[in-house]
């Protein structure tokens, strides 16, 4: 199959390589030149805009946007829509609100157009290892695109799947992304309590190794912790500042919609957002309260 790839950021250029390498034919834009040169050098075909990238394709067309959530998804597709044409596919295969796929499935369908959402999981490893893909959409329409997600997902028949109409793919990562938060979390206060302890001398590395095999709390994450802790026992000249890129807040806001109880994620975002407080307010005005009622010393700031 071919197929035109928006955005070649690390994650976009990886997809489109993985694609390559198994037989499909991608042209590439992203407005940066040094990212379609460097996807060039990696057989990925470049377009100097959207409007070469379109008119180069066969029809029906497939648009794979791996482009930032919001409003540069509206942006590109807003100057992609006078290009295309009836029976055209446009997959967004980035972390979109859920609610504003379907708002631009209903307008794309008005055209005529497919819109296709691929909640995409397995970051700089998908190129080697393969993605995860929760795909929403008109069956038929995923079903036209069935070669490329078996050639992105781990194998044909396993890691991706139709998972519901418009909107329900990325309303599945997103979810994917708010435990994402909650195992991060509690692997990261577990580790903490066994640094913080005195007289044992734990190796956190050895520990994350053993629990690498055969325990019940195994995964990827614990993985990807065992590899940073050998590389850095001490996390030396990392910053305790933890981003937190939306899906986490959604699925709250979701959670609390829904009136389903969610505590775990809640948490952990809480955490990410803590963490980003190195002149906390909140804690001088604890520590203030303490002296007032109890006497407590308070340390200078």
């Amino acid at each position: 199959m071919e197929l035109g790839m928006v955005g070649l950021g690390r994650m976009g250029a990886n997809m489109a390589e993985r694609l390559v390498r198994g037989g499909h034919r991608v042209t590439g834009y992203d407005p940066g030149a040094t990212a379609r040169e460097q996807a060039a050098a990696r057989g990925i075909g470049s377009a100097a805009s959207l409007a070469e990238l379109v008119t180069g394709l066969p029809a029906p067309r497939v648009l794979w946007l791996m482009v930032p959530a919001g409003r540069i998804v509206d942006e590109t597709l807003a100057q992609l829509l006078p290009l295309l044409a009836p029976g055209d596919s446009v997959i967004d295969g980035g972390n979109s609100n859920y609610k504003d796929t379907m708002r631009r499935a209903a307008e794309l369908a008005e055209r005529g157009l497919h819109f296709v959402d691929s909640g995409t999981s397995g970051g700089i490893w998908g190129l080697a290892e393969g993605y995860s893909l929760m795909i929403g959409g008109d069956e038929d329409a995923v079903e036209h695109l069935r070669p490329l997600f078996e050639t992105l997902a781990p194998a044909p028949d396993r890691g991706w799947g139709r998972v519901g109409p418009s909107g329900a793919g990325h309303f599945t990562k997103m979810v994917h992304n708010g435990i994402e938060y909650g195992l991060m979390q509690a692997y990261a206060e577990g580790f903490a309590i066994m640094q913080r302890k005195p007289g044992f001398d734990l190796d956190l590395h050895q520990i994350a190794q053993i629990w690498r095999h055969g325990s019940v709390v195994r995964s990827w994450l614990l993985d990807l912790g065992a590899d940073a802790l050998g590389r850095n026992p001490a996390l030396d000249g990392i910053a305790p500042y933890v981003e937190d890129s939306g899906e986490g807040r959604w699925t709250v806001a979701e959670a609390i919609d829904l009136d389903v109880a969610a505590p775990v994620i809640t948490a952990s975002l809480l955490e990410r957002l803590r963490s980003r407080e190195s002149d906390s307010f909140a804690d001088k005005l604890l520590a203030a309260m303490r002296n007032e009622f109890g006497g407590h010393k308070v340390k200078a700031g």
